[in-house]
């Protein structure tokens, strides 16, 4: 099969995932949903002030093909090879509530965080809940409450008790972002030989699990 039908397959069939990705990627719509996760949160945690948390948010990195010139370079990330920035939400089964791509690798999560929808709209997590979050995050109130973990070194026994389970309670995330790769490793392929424009619009369409799961 020539290469340009293959180009064109590939993303005529991303479009239609990403027409219906709304679908499966969400916040929770109603009171009831919410408390699930809240719920669910709680028990990964194990501790009582977990229900106040509602999802965690995290980001990697996804492999490119840098853009030429030197703005190619904007692209390459601390660890030197070309990528674009997802950052993710995630419930307490670690699914896909909110997504946000595109930056450049070379940024850092705390500001991809301040120019995203999530955090400018500040529509969620409703008065009296929280984001979970790791130390590359600022802890914040407002306009979005992110509570993320004490910075090294920690001092005292209610710090380290704190920061064990708050990290029980993001790692779900964690795993959710280490199977991207793992589960789609043919669309990283593609994702490896297009630019930016066309390896957002991909990895939209990868955090979109099977309709049938």
């Amino acid at each position: 099969m020539p290469r340009s039908t293959v180009h064109r397959i590939v993303h005529r069939v991303t479009e239609e995932m990403v027409a219906i990705c709304h679908k499966v990627i969400h916040l929770p719509k109603t009171p009831e949903e919410l408390e699930a996760v809240t719920r669910g949160f709680a028990g990964l945690a194990r501790h009582r002030v977990a229900p106040a948390a509602c999802w965690k948010i995290d980001g990697c990195h996804v492999h490119i093909k840098a853009p030429s010139g030197r703005d190619g370079q904007c692209y390459r990330n601390r660890k030197v090879f070309p990528s674009i920035i997802l950052q993710a939400v995630c419930d307490h089964q670690g699914r896909f509530i909110d997504t946000y791509v595109g930056w450049p690798g070379s940024v850092h999560d705390s500001r991809v965080l301040r120019y995203s929808p999530l955090y400018r709209q500040s529509v969620y997590p409703p008065p009296g809940h929280f984001i979970l979050a790791d130390g590359g995050y600022p802890c914040l109130q407002h306009p979005l409450p992110l509570i993320t973990p004490y910075k090294r070194p920690v001092q005292g026994v209610g710090a380290q008790r704190f920061n064990r389970h708050h990290s029980k309670a993001r790692s779900i995330v964690e795993r959710s972002l280490m199977h991207i790769p793992a589960n789609h490793r043919q669309s990283r392929a593609v994702l490896a030989n297009h630019r930016q424009s066309s390896a957002t619009t991909l990895q939209k369409k990868i955090c979109v699990p099977p309709l049938s799961s």
